[in-house]
């Protein structure tokens, strides 16, 4: 036989080791290719859309949290807080989006409940510790909150509610400041029993359920955790035990059935997940250990923020005194103080109710808001206080009356996440997240309520549309376009239908607002938007009315943006040709 022939088709020839090498490159590919197959197989989730940043989450979530400590029963005990810090880290280390702060302590409540606020700041209740069979359970509930906060549930809800809530040109007023929490004080969202901050949906439940089954399979816990405490508290819940957790979480309908789904598209629980440890066991055996909690529990207690009676125009946001890194909160010594919208004091430790730091020069760091504007101020000790000041009221005086300066004929430009716009360079543009209004000096007046509201300029904003019975949602220029006329006539269909859902959102809100010219056709930056203009009153003493021009465009992820351009109506005319002007500079962020 030939050798050469004999080589050629041994086991160890170039064709075989060929055939062999391409084995084991598939083999590998296989390898490498599967696990991001089961993380593509994962239900993909996002935020909804905001009016808040998610630096504006973390400033609104930091004041809570002092609200919080001060109105439930916190355990305060160092070593319970630090176990949860540190199992809860692990789970947030696995949280998509804006990388929160996350903290995480513990509540001395039985009832078996937790509530996250936005920012990071994570509570769980002792009850909930000594209901969980084991450490996933217990990790289930933390992921599940922590998921609340990674998809900004609390300010989103929040920001849905400012259409309904709000009287449009409060509405205006409120885009109009950088306070965030003058913001969040005016929609009610500060923490109390019924804060928007906690008022979650059923989508909301569902989709923090999803999420953090996959933090518990990113963090090496078995996911099957979140189906198990949710079995269990549900068996609990159909007992004489009404569990707390189902009052303030909205149960949506087949809940352990969608987690056991998820827990499918992850590809099950891998090989040596965790369900256990021996701190856990330690910790709920020292928490048995403790005396019962005091009497009156530790649940969530409506805010004295002064909502009861009318807010008034001065409200002290935040207020801190001391030195170097001590010191003392007194907002609501000196909100107590507050006599006929009015703050006249010296600064001493006699007036700030104590001495936080001796041997040190101290100094008082004030951010209130007066009239529906922000400001910030800074005393040192034995100065003296006097806010608002002279100038702040002369300046509000001014734009309590009707003299607005009117548009230059020069422009500059303003743009956020919804788009760009050119305006009068003698206008002011600000606002809140992806939220604006840009107004004139003197736009803004008080509407006789100790509120202030826009009564000349322009608001920008976003509106999430209801998702109709079929299933409808908006959608922008792009989508569908192979389909042809009838795709084009469904996308019109869907924009006139969320229009009508906003238009009665601004009416539930503005009692004696009423259309003029119904919805048409306009066109711009290219897209297909709608033209409607409604009369309202104006927040102008007299019984006056204004005009708005509304004006919906939709966007391409089913979000329906709006301006409106608003004047009263004897003064609309003159303006016209401004916001004419004003909307075609409009270029989309898309």
């Amino acid at each position: 036989m030939d050798k050469k022939n004999l080589k050629s088709s041994g086991r160890g020839g170039p064709i075989c080791q060929s055939l062999q090498q391409v084995v084991a490159l598939a083999a590998a590919l296989s390898l490498l290719l599967a696990p991001v197959a089961w993380a593509d197989a994962r239900t993909q989730l996002k935020p909804g859309w905001n009016m808040f940043s998610p630096q504006q989450d973390a400033e609104v979530g930091l004041q809570a949290s002092k609200d919080a400590e001060q109105q439930v029963n916190m355990m305060n005990d160092s070593r319970v807080d630090n176990y949860l810090n540190n199992l809860g880290h692990r789970l947030s280390a696995h949280a998509p989006g804006y990388q929160f702060q996350y903290t995480y302590k513990g509540v001395n409540d039985r009832a078996i409940n937790a509530f996250a606020l936005p920012g990071g700041h994570v509570y769980i209740n002792r009850g909930t510790i000594e209901a969980a069979d084991n450490e996933v359970q217990l990790a289930a509930v933390m992921a599940h909150e922590t998921s609340h906060v990674a998809l900004r549930h609390g300010t989103n809800q929040a920001s849905k509610a400012s259409a309904a809530q709000l009287p449009l040109g409060i509405l205006g007023a409120l885009l109009g400041t950088n306070s965030t929490g003058a913001a969040l004080a005016q929609l009610g969202a500060g923490f109390t029993l019924n804060s928007l901050l906690l008022k979650y949906s059923r989508t909301d439940e569902s989709e923090a359920d999803i999420m953090g089954t996959q933090i518990l399979y990113d963090s090496g816990y078995d996911p099957r955790g979140m189906g198990q405490f949710l079995e269990k508290i549900q068996a609990l819940d159909q007992g004489n035990h009404r569990v707390a957790f189902f009052s303030d979480h909205p149960s949506p309908d087949r809940r352990v059935e969608r987690v056991s789904q998820e827990v499918d598209n992850l590809g099950g629980a891998p090989s040596g997940s965790k369900t256990n440890s021996r701190e856990f066991d330690d910790i709920k055996r020292y928490i048995q250990s403790m005396p019962g909690p005091p009497s009156q529990g530790g649940q969530l207690q409506g805010s004295g923020n002064g909502g009861q009676g009318g807010t008034p125009r001065l409200q002290i946001l935040t207020a801190s005194y001391g030195a170097q890194d001590r010191f003392a909160d007194v907002r609501q010594l000196l909100q107590s103080r507050v006599q006929n919208d009015r703050l006249d004091f010296r600064v001493t430790n006699a007036s700030m109710g104590g001495d936080p730091i001796s041997n040190a020069a101290k100094t008082l760091q004030i951010n209130y808001q007066w009239a529906g504007r922000a400001y910030d101020v800074a005393a040192r000790e034995n100065q003296r206080v006097s806010i608002p000041t002279q100038q702040q009221q002369n300046e509000t005086g001014a734009r309590n009356g009707t003299q607005t300066d009117r548009p230059s004929g020069r422009f500059k430009s303003f743009q956020n996440s919804i788009l760009y716009i050119d305006y009068p360079d003698n206008w002011q543009a600000s606002g809140q997240g992806d939220a604006a209004s840009i107004a004139p000096r003197g736009g803004l007046v008080d509407d006789g309520n100790g509120n202030q509201a826009l009564a000349y300029g322009v608001i920008v904003n976003i509106y999430q549309p209801h998702v109709d019975s079929y299933g409808q949602q908006l959608q922008g220029r792009d989508y569908g376009q192979g389909a042809g006329q009838n795709s084009a006539q469904g996308a019109t269909t869907a924009l006139e239908q969320a229009t009508d859902q906003l238009v009665a959102e601004f009416r539930l809100s503005n009692r004696n607002m009423r259309v003029i010219r119904y919805h048409e056709g306009i066109g711009v930056d290219g897209e297909n938007a709608l033209s409607t203009y409604l009369s309202n009153d104006s927040p102008i003493p007299g019984g006056s009315r204004e005009t708005d021009w509304l004006i919906t465009l939709p966007r391409p992820d089913g979000l329906l943006a709006f301006i409106v351009f608003t004047a009263p109506e004897r003064a609309f005319q003159g303006y016209e040709s401004t916001f004419q002007q004003m909307l075609r500079s409009v270029r989309i962020n898309r």
